[in-house]
């Protein structure tokens, strides 16, 4: 059994940057290499957790994706209404919940802010996460929802078919494993014990992240992450 591992963001807030890609996408592999070169971000797991969802909309083009969901591409579908967006799109970012296009431009990416979110603890057990969130309000009454995604890294696909065909893609931040689960009120903030999700395949290097809505608004408040196996 392997030692306990925790992760916990600190008071102010860090930036979950949400990429929404497909390997049946010919547009996506550029988004896809530039997101890879955040692995050597100073500020990863600290101020910035990427995440990388695999949508399935394209699979019917000429090649299925295998870390696709139609898990993904709804909760894409539900930010775009929410934010009266005319479409959805890949490849397409969503920095703290608001679309980023600056990846089309000048890919500023700005993850410093004073801005106070509470704090997040995970504590992973093999295969259990138990998480404790404490808001900085403690007199509010929110509900709020914990989302864990499990990512891979130095992931590899040789694509046979579609737009993509006779490319080699390489992957990372890509979620292989995704759950959302209400969290409780306790006397110290919200606190919730779940299983780790389960991964369509494993990766040569894992990391988990987990980061916080409230109930019926997919705004992330508070994220944290770390590398499982580093």
């Amino acid at each position: 059994m392997r030692a306990e591992i925790v992760i916990s963001s600190p008071e102010t807030r860090v930036s979950l940057l949400e990429l929404y890609t497909s390997e049946g996408c010919s547009s996506c592999p550029p988004a896809d290499r530039w997101l890879s070169k955040l692995k050597s971000h100073p500020e990863l797991w600290k101020s910035l957790i990427p995440v990388a969802f695999h949508v399935d909309y394209w699979n019917y083009i000429g090649w299925e994706d295998r870390f696709s969901s139609p898990e993904y591409s709804s909760r894409q579908r539900r930010y775009a209404q929410s934010r009266n967006l005319k479409t959805v799109y890949t490849p397409g970012f969503l920095l703290n919940g608001e679309e980023w296009r600056s990846f089309f431009g000048l890919r500023k990416l700005s993850t410093s802010t004073d801005e106070h979110a509470g704090n997040l603890t995970l504590k992973i057990n093999d295969m259990d996460i138990a998480a404790h969130y404490k808001p900085n309000d403690t007199n509010n009454k929110s509900n709020y929802i914990l989302n864990i995604a499990m990512l891979g890294f130095g992931i590899t696909t040789d694509v046979k078919s579609g737009e993509n065909k006779n490319r080699q893609l390489k992957h990372d931040f890509t979620v292989l494993g995704y759950k959302t689960i209400p969290l409780y009120k306790t006397e110290t903030g919200y606190s919730v014990m779940t299983e780790l999700p389960d991964i369509v395949e494993t990766a040569p290097d894992m990391a988990v992240s987990a980061w916080i809505n409230k109930e019926n608004d997919l705004t992330p408040i508070q994220a944290a992450g770390g590398w499982l196996n580093k």
